[in-house]
């Protein structure tokens, strides 16, 4: 099996509804996102797909989050906009374009991340 990565970032504020806590507070992050791309066999030029492809479309949803109030978008209305709904939003978008999405990490912080994949 071969997997790429793709990086990139967005910030963006939010707040948790009906957490007991800070992050019931408006507040910011600078989320770095990852997405991987697995395939078990190598294209004719030896890629599993073109980085490029995927850090275009990558890009595209996260121009839609970027610096933007999360709870006032559509998809965060019904669900908090924490890093494990942020993580399966992306991957959801992101396999409407990208064939064989692995997964998607979303970093809150250096030392916080969420992953959603199927």
């Amino acid at each position: 099996m071969f997997e790429i990565k793709v990086t990139s970032e967005f910030n963006g504020a939010h707040n948790l509804r009906g957490y007991e806590g800070k992050c019931e507070n408006l507040h910011g992050h600078n989320w770095k996102v990852e997405a991987v791309v697995g395939k078990k066999d190598l294209d004719k030029l030896g890629m599993v797909t073109d980085f490029k492809i995927v850090k275009n479309e990558l890009e595209r949803i996260l121009d839609g989050l970027d610096h933007k109030y999360l709870n006032d978008l559509k998809i965060f209305r019904k669900y908090n906009p924490t890093s494990e709904r942020i993580a399966e939003y992306i991957y959801n978008e992101l396999s409407k374009k990208i064939k064989r999405i692995s997964r998607v990490t979303v970093w809150e912080t250096d030392s916080s991340c969420a992953t959603y994949f199927r």
